[in-house]
């Protein structure tokens, strides 16, 4: 595959996993109010929540401007990475992994840069409503970025004799995500099972 076609289809994916993301995102927050759950299956909801953090809900220390920022900074710094492993000629895969990972990172960003500025926050039980630029809940770069995938798994009852937590419900998975979330994760997965090697040796050359 010739380094034209792997750049193009990298762009592709960009934007495919990006529209998908906010597509998920526009239509949880408009036709859901904060909190509202949804059971599919009893191992998959729709669990409209938002947050400050990072992928699954995680906060990072430093607050949300900082976080913005590092994302923004990341992408950035992702973006040129795939660029120059492209004139490289890396395989098409490692690309591809990559890609899902500035994808997904993008989409988070977004929601942080323009959904405080666009959506409303409106009390229980309505939903959210586009509403006039700069008319929203928030600034630009404190939007909250919405989640909405559950997968609860298994559940089970802690016993009786276990200290500190008997009788506590527990879950696995627990942690809420979105598109972009997953989209990071399987980059990430990809890298570390089938690329490793690649992706040391290539951010060795890049220091």
């Amino acid at each position: 595959m010739s380094k034209k076609t792997k750049l193009q289809i990298s762009v592709a994916l960009f934007f495919c996993v990006l529209v998908i993301d906010q597509i998920i995102k526009v239509w949880v927050k408009t036709s859901m109010h904060l909190g509202e759950h949804i059971e599919i299956t009893s191992w998959f909801h729709i669990a409209f929540v938002e947050n400050n953090g990072m992928a699954f809900g995680w906060e990072l220390l430093g607050g949300k401007l900082f976080l913005t920022l590092f994302r923004l900074v990341a992408v950035s710094f992702i973006g040129w990475f795939i660029w120059k492993e492209i004139r490289r000629n890396r395989p098409f895969g490692y690309i591809v992994c990559l890609t899902l990972i500035m994808a997904g990172a993008a989409g988070n960003i977004i929601d942080c840069l323009f959904y405080g500025l666009i959506f409303n926050n409106p009390p229980y039980p309505y939903t959210a409503q586009l509403v006039p630029l700069g008319m929203g809940y928030g600034d630009f770069l404190f939007g909250r970025v919405v989640d909405m995938f559950y997968f609860p798994l298994v559940k089970w009852t802690m016993p009786s004799w276990m200290p500190f937590y008997a009788g506590e419900e527990c879950i696995f998975f627990s942690p809420v995500f979105n598109f972009a979330d997953a989209a990071i994760s399987c980059g990430i997965i990809a890298l570390i099972i089938f690329y490793h090697k690649l992706t040391a040796a290539s951010l060795n050359e890049a220091s």
